[in-house]
């Protein structure tokens, strides 16, 4: 896009050019009388005085244009930083907004000076279709993190599971992106269009989170028993919270088993850990009261 000075110097040299056309004229084709001399002169003067005005309004109109603009994209960039948003969503808004406030204005300038912006609009429009069509694509994707930064489903630093399967944790949340890092460390740019339309799991959402861990035990162990020791494995673990307090039961009679589920409640930090370590320890406590892990068999019946 041409500067604004420059398109206002170029309105000036077609005016000019306009003048030399006229003298030139006036050269070859001199007037033969004083009247016709009289309105020769009359009409150069009427012309360069309404000249000289418009470019004075226009440059009038330029100066307080700009300054508005710069007002407004100071008060919204104002307004925006006081709702707490993302930095990137508002430097990119008072960016776009200033933009098309400076582009309103040269319109305003190059219509007071007398360029005929038809054409020059029409070959805009068509540039911007073509534009819009090669790119819908993006702006989807641009939409989607509109939404994201102002509906703030997630933020920087939750652990978000996505409609596509990725689990992992929030890093940067940008216009068109959003930086995702698993927890093999593997750095995953998800587009914003699918990330806003689909389903987010916010799994950082709440504090607490409930964990469950599934004990099996052979058939004929004491259930009772194996439940106390499960209980007091759990009561010594700090990660469990005492309320809602943790349970244990009897979910399935298996082949080969008798499945015990245990549940509890922990921080979320605390949840992957702590469900690899008490299962470690009951591993080691449950044999210590004669619960026996059982191993899948079959049980072959001959008859003769």
């Amino acid at each position: 896009m041409e500067k604004p000075d420059e398109v206002i110097a170029a309105g000036i040299q077609d005016k000019l050019q306009h003048m030399a056309d006229v003298q030139h004229e006036l050269v070859t084709t001199p007037p033969e009388t004083a009247e016709q001399w009289h309105d020769l002169i009359q009409s150069l003067l009427g012309g360069a005085i309404d000249f000289c005005l418009k470019l004075i309004a226009a440059i009038a109109i330029l100066w307080v244009g700009m300054w508005i603009a710069n007002r407004i994209t100071k008060s919204v960039k104002y307004a925006m930083e006081k709702r707490d948003l993302e930095p990137s969503l508002v430097s990119f808004t008072s960016s776009f907004i200033n933009i098309l406030l400076r582009i309103f204005v040269i319109i305003i300038v190059l219509t007071t000076v007398g360029v005929q912006m038809t054409s020059i609009v029409a070959v805009l429009g068509a540039g911007a279709l073509a534009v819009g069509m090669a790119l819908s694509g993006t702006f989807q994707n641009f939409a989607g993190g509109i939404i994201i930064l102002f509906l703030k489903p997630f933020k920087v630093g939750d652990v978000i599971q996505t409609a596509s399967g990725r689990t992992g944790t929030v890093k940067k949340i940008m216009i068109f992106t959003t930086e995702l890092h698993t927890f093999d460390n593997q750095v995953v740019f998800i587009p914003n269009g699918p990330l806003a339309n689909g389903e987010i799991i916010n799994l950082s959402d709440t504090p607490n989170r409930r964990a469950e861990i599934q004990i099996a035990i052979s058939y004929g162990d004491d259930v009772d028993a194996a439940r106390k020791v499960i209980m007091r494995v759990l009561s010594a673990d700090k990660r469990v919270l005492k309320n809602p307090a943790p349970i244990v039961f009897v979910s399935d009679l298996g082949d080969s088993a008798v499945v015990l589920s245990v549940r509890y409640w922990t921080k979320f930090a605390d949840n992957f850990d702590s469900q690899g370590d008490l299962r470690e320890a009951l591993y080691r406590e449950l044999p210590k009261k004669k619960i026996h892990f059982p191993f899948p068999q079959m049980d072959v019946h001959i008859q003769k």
